[in-house]
């Protein structure tokens, strides 16, 4: 494992579900994760606080799952801060969410094509 997926997590995932499963879990997270950096991009562009707070939600805990600690709390940060919170930051601080989200994706497609 990286240091970007937490291995007991993603074993005991495995463990349960199945490493075929959690193959597919992996390609499906893979998948529908840009789509949640999109939506919390538009959402805080619109001023959409539920939306955004949704996606950084479904972020967090689709991260969990895998063990993507750093992604998970970095969503759950702009979960709990709220939109008006997080607009109010210096910078951009969604580039953080996106550049560990790269980190993450890279690691699980290592760990499904090992």
């Amino acid at each position: 494992m990286t240091d970007t997926i937490d291995s007991a997590t993603f074993k005991a995932l495995q463990e349960t579900a199945g490493a075929d499963f959690v193959g597919d879990l992996v390609g499906t997270f893979l998948e529908e994760a840009p789509g949640m950096l999109r939506e919390l991009r538009e959402s805080r562009e619109a001023g959409e606080a539920e939306r955004f707070r949704r996606a950084a939600h479904s972020l967090k805990s689709n991260s969990l799952t895998f063990g993507a600690m750093g992604l998970a709390g970095l969503a759950k940060d702009l979960e709990l801060a709220g939109l008006a919170t997080v607009k109010a930051r210096p910078g951009d601080p969604l580039e953080a969410i996106a550049t560990e989200y790269a980190r993450v994706a890279a690691a699980l497609a290592e760990i499904r094509h090992a």
